[in-house]
């Protein structure tokens, strides 16, 4: 088998040539030496430069890069070796051309022991970089590799809008540091990075009988204009709660549970927009050998979480889909929502979960605000019966800042908002309800808190399972017996607390004056036996 700092040399010469790099600057030096090696084997595609000192070499990296306008490398060893391209990087970080500074490096574990020629490089450059990327090769991992040399060279080319200029690709290799006589199968493939900004006409999607469009976070008015781009081509929507796509006349309102069906089997390609960050279902499908995968984010600094992407595209158009193949998906989401909806309405510890969101849903109107963990999980089981506004925090999809991130909608925003989130994240905040008396207040906010007394989340992950209830309760569970209606109290805020389907009913139909609380007493302790049921009324509707 080849050793891993030669598969790393290999994939990083391979993606750059790939995106158009055809010169190579190179000054000598051991730890670097997995970088020539594989230079010397695609030199057929790659012209060779060696100088023995790394400022000239810098500076002759540069020149290739003016007047070629391409991309071109220079690489360096370990130690002081890294620090003399910085005046080439400052010339081509003023000058605005695309110098890459590949700088090789011990392991990570290293650093900081005292070992020969090792230092922190990760900032070495400063400011004078568009973007920096440390590659491993102590974790084999093509992909992982390919996406990091991709979205540095769309940094430094400016291919995706930004402005050209230098970029740093740290590469820390691990002995053996000399070739091996395997030749691997190194399943990284180089992105096509079509769609630039400042082009008018959208990248034409490759008809595929099998596609889907899957939606994660999205501003409203672009979750709007694919709810209606999907719709007129008949292609099925998988979309996230916070996507603002997912009233579509396409949307599968149950993707997350079809998706552990043989209808997944039937995806040959996957248009992603958005961050999706809700459902493992979702990332298995992005990251699948089996599927055709297109990212459509105009940034620089693209999402590919399943490190899959065969193209990254700044806008699309999407072709006519196969109205059989979007029937057969309408048809299982509409038995399986059916199914749901019989689902009890009332679990011995409260009303269960699964309806308390279909009913803020049916419901809400204006905004919705939605928090981490279980309730927006519970909400992308739901079909959406109109158009709202729908926020999220899912750039880290952290529970952090709900209270006061809501109050900041409900502030910004026309019309009611609803929040709708669960005890831990709505406790986490609590100091968000403490509002000075000549502060601002939204006119019509209302938080629905499912309180559960506890992490409910975590019983439907592996943490959750029987084997290991000895640890559960007191290290994931997490049970605080707050008393929300006196801490609700204490802040001067409007609060009722329901036990029952007909006291929510009435508790959401009422008026919405300023802010209140409506705390519903829900059931955590049949989450593992629901989420299992639930697949099982999956497997029924797709037969």
């Amino acid at each position: 088998m080849t050793p891993l700092s030669q598969r790393l040399a290999t994939v990083l010469l391979d993606q750059l040539i790939g995106h158009g790099m055809t010169d190579l600057v190179i000054s000598p030096g051991s730890r670097s030496a997995p970088i020539a090696y594989a230079a010397w084997k695609v030199r057929d595609r790659l012209r060779i430069h060696v100088r023995i000192d790394e400022r000239s070499a810098a500076f002759l990296g540069l020149g290739l890069a003016r007047a070629s306008g391409r991309p071109v490398g220079v690489v360096t060893t370990s130690g002081t070796a890294a620090g003399n391209l910085l005046p080439a990087v400052m010339e081509a970080h003023h000058s605005r051309f695309p110098l890459l500074a590949i700088t090789a490096d011990r392991p990570a574990t290293m650093l900081h022991t005292g070992a020969n020629q090792t230092t922190d490089q990760f900032g070495l450059f400063g400011t004078h970089v568009r973007a920096e990327a440390r590659l491993s090769a102590a974790e084999d991992h093509p992909r992982a590799w390919s996406f990091q040399v991709a979205r540095a060279i769309a940094a430094a080319t400016g291919v995706r809008g930004s402005t050209p200029g230098p970029v740093h690709l740290e590469a820390a290799f691990v002995d053996p540091l000399v070739p091996g006589d395997g030749v691997d199968d190194l399943d990284a493939r180089v992105v096509d990075l079509a769609g630039r900004v400042d082009v008018a006409v959208a990248t034409q999607i490759p008809a595929s009988p099998g596609t889907v469009v899957v939606a994660g976070d999205l501003p409203v008015d672009r979750g709007n204009e694919l709810a209606d781009q999907t719709a007129r081509a008949g292609v099925p929507l998988l979309a996230e709660p916070s996507s603002n796509a997912r009233h579509g006349a396409t949307a599968i309102s149950t993707y997350r549970l079809l998706l552990g069906t043989m209808l997944a089997d039937g995806i040959t390609q996957v248009v992603m927009v958005g961050r999706p960050t809700l459902s493992r279902p979702i990332q298995r499908l992005l990251a699948s050998d089996d599927i055709d995968l297109t990212v459509v984010d105009p940034s620089p600094e693209w999402i590919d979480p399943g490190l899959n992407a065969a193209r990254v595209v700044s806008d699309f158009s999407l072709p006519d889909g196969d109205p059989g193949f979007l029937d057969t998906w309408q048809q299982a989401d509409r038995r399986l929502d059916t199914a749901l909806s019989a689902e009890p309405t009332r679990l011995p510890g409260g009303i269960a979960p699964l309806h308390l969101a279909r009913s803020v849903l049916t419901r809400a109107t204006g905004t919705l605000v939605l928090g981490a963990s279980s309730p927006i999980r519970d909400a992308d089981l739901v079909a959406f019966p109109r158009p709202i506004s729908a926020h999220a925090n899912r750039g880290l999809a952290g529970i952090d800042g709900f209270v006061s991130t809501a109050y900041g909608i409900a502030l910004a925003s026309a019309g009611p908002t609803t929040a709708l989130c669960g005890d831990l994240t709505f406790l986490h905040d609590s100091n968000g309800l403490v509002i000075g008396p000549d502060e601002p207040r939204p006119a019509a906010l209302r938080f629905v808190v499912a309180n559960d007394d506890g992490g409910s989340i975590f019983a439907t992950l592996e943490h959750g399972q029987p084997e290991r209830a000895e640890t559960f309760e007191r290290l994931f569970g997490t049970a605080h017996h707050v008393d929300l209606a006196a801490l609700c109290a204490s802040t001067g805020t409007r609060h009722v607390r329901v036990k029952d389907p007909e006291q929510l009913t009435e508790a959401l139909a009422a008026e919405v004056d300023g802010v209140d609380v409506v705390e519903v007493q829900t059931d955590r302790t049949d989450r593992p036996a629901q989420t299992a049921r639930w697949q099982q009324l999956a497997a029924v509707a797709v037969g």
